[in-house]
C-alpha cells in the first residue's frame, strides 16, 4: 500500500460497505447476512493491507483479546 491516508476508490467502497453492514448488523432489524458480508469484506486483501498500514501508523484502536 502506497499511502494508507489516500485510499483507492475500490478501498473506499469496501470501507463504506463495512460501515453500512456494521450499522445494519447492530440495528433492530439486523440480519445474519450482514455478519457474513462483514466477514467477507474484512478478509479482502486490500482491506487487510490497509488495516496493517493504518495499525503501523497507530491510527487504529487496539483490539481487545
Amino acid at each position: 500500500m502506497d499511502d494508507p491516508l489516500k485510499p483507492s476508490v475500490s478501498l473506499l467502497a469496501k470501507l463504506g460497505s463495512i460501515a453500512v453492514h456494521a450499522q445494519e448488523m447492530t440495528s433492530s432489524k439486523g440480519h445474519a447476512f450482514d455478519k457474513h458480508a462483514l466477514d467477507g469484506v474484512l478478509a479482502d486483501p486490500e482491506v487487510k493491507a490497509w488495516l496493517r498500514s493504518m495499525d503501523k501508523m497507530a491510527m487504529l484502536p487496539k483490539r481487545r483479546g
